[in-house]
C-alpha cells in the first residue's frame, strides 16, 4: 500500500457506519441521512492517522423560500448561521480543534471542516457527527412564516411529526 492510498479499514469504518454510500472520486462518500449535501474525502496523514475533511452544503434562506425575503433578513440570517455553525466545540468524540471556513455562493452556503484521527472509526463517526449539527444548526435557524420549499419543508415536516407539537 502506498502512502496515498487509503487503508481498507478506513474504507470499512465508513461501509459500518451506515449513513455513507461511496461517491465519485477515490476516498469520497456521501452522507445518505441528511437533506443537504454532506461529502466527506478521507485520505492518508501522518503517523498512520488519517484526515477527514467534511463539506455540508445547504441553501441561503431565500434559496429555498416560495417568498421573497428582504435583504436584511438574508443578510442576518446568514450571519447568524454562520456563527452558529462555526461554534462546533463538544459535537465530536474525538478532541478536535475547528477552524470552519463557511462561503456563500449564488444561493448556496458551503460550510467546510477538517479532523484528523487515528482511530478511523471515531473519525468516520465524527465526520457524521459535523454533518447532522450543520443540518439541525440550520434547521433551528428557520424562521417562522415563511414558505419552504423542500428540502426544507420536509425537514420542519419531519419535526413537527416527531415533536408532535406543531410549534413550527
Amino acid at each position: 500500500m502506498s502512502e496515498t492510498e487509503l487503508p481498507g479499514r478506513v474504507r470499512r469504518a465508513f461501509a459500518d457506519h451506515g449513513s455513507f454510500e461511496p461517491a465519485d472520486g477515490e476516498g469520497v462518500w456521501t452522507s445518505e441521512t441528511t437533506a443537504f449535501d454532506g461529502r466527506v474525502r478521507a485520505e492518508p496523514a501522518a503517523d498512520g492517522r488519517t484526515r477527514f475533511a467534511v463539506t455540508v452544503r445547504v441553501p441561503t434562506l431565500s434559496a429555498t423560500t416560495a417568498d421573497e425575503v428582504a435583504d436584511v433578513v438574508e443578510e442576518g440570517w446568514t450571519e447568524t448561521f454562520e456563527l452558529r455553525v462555526v461554534d462546533v466545540g463538544g459535537v465530536t468524540r474525538g478532541e478536535h480543534e475547528f477552524d470552519p471556513v463557511v462561503a456563500v455562493d449564488d444561493g448556496e452556503i458551503v460550510i467546510d471542516f477538517e479532523l484528523t484521527d487515528i482511530n478511523e472509526r471515531r473519525g468516520v463517526n465524527d465526520a457524521g457527527a459535523l454533518i447532522n449539527f450543520v443540518e439541525g444548526t440550520y434547521v433551528q435557524g428557520v424562521i417562522p412564516g415563511y414558505e419552504y420549499t423542500d428540502p426544507v419543508a420536509g425537514l420542519l415536516s419531519s419535526a413537527r411529526q416527531q415533536g408532535n407539537d406543531g410549534g413550527f
